[in-house]
């Protein structure tokens, strides 16, 4: 499946032909244990963000945000230092053929959208929420885009295999 023609990035040749990409696509248990870890993570991040944007939409209103948040926060960054790392080492399998794919494309742009929402909640919503300790109109939309972005970003992950 590679796509090493004229129009393949040098740099993502060179991932791909790397003693990673090699080793990733030769190795009967690093490619599925990598493969393991990365749902893991992306498990710990998008239940733990769900969760989150569920309460910032009323789900449980009873349960105070700032307590919630110091569990929820840390887990889904644990998630995406996990996520991450081990995504790049299965996109270093096929660096080429999956960088062209448009559900790999819109994966990202997912990712891009939720990591900007998270980091615009922070510096604004959330620090009303904690002065006030109310769920303002912004924290809501907030939540829905991230709702949508997390989302996205999984349904964008799972569909590389199939365009």
């Amino acid at each position: 499946m590679e796509h090493t023609g004229p129009d393949a990035h040098p740099w993502l040749v060179a991932l791909e032909q790397s003693g990673l990409g090699v080793a990733m696509r030769q190795s009967l248990l690093l490619y599925p244990a990598v493969e393991i870890l990365h749902i893991f993570g992306f498990v710990l991040l998008v239940g733990s963000i769900v969760g989150f944007d569920l309460r910032m939409l009323g789900l449980a209103a009873r349960l105070p945000v700032a307590p919630f948040a110091r569990h929820a926060v840390p887990l889904a960054m644990l998630g995406f230092c996990l996520a991450a790392p081990m995504g790049l080492l299965l996109f270093a399998t096929e660096a080429t053929s999956i960088a062209a794919n448009t559900a790999f494309r819109f994966k990202l742009t997912c990712i891009a959208i939720g990591l900007l929402n998270a980091a615009a909640f922070h510096l604004g919503p959330w620090r009303s929420l904690l002065q006030r300790g109310e769920v303002t109109m912004a924290a809501k939309l907030g939540a829905v885009v991230s709702l949508l972005a997390w989302s996205g970003a999984i349904i964008g992950g799972r569909l590389i295999a199939y365009l």
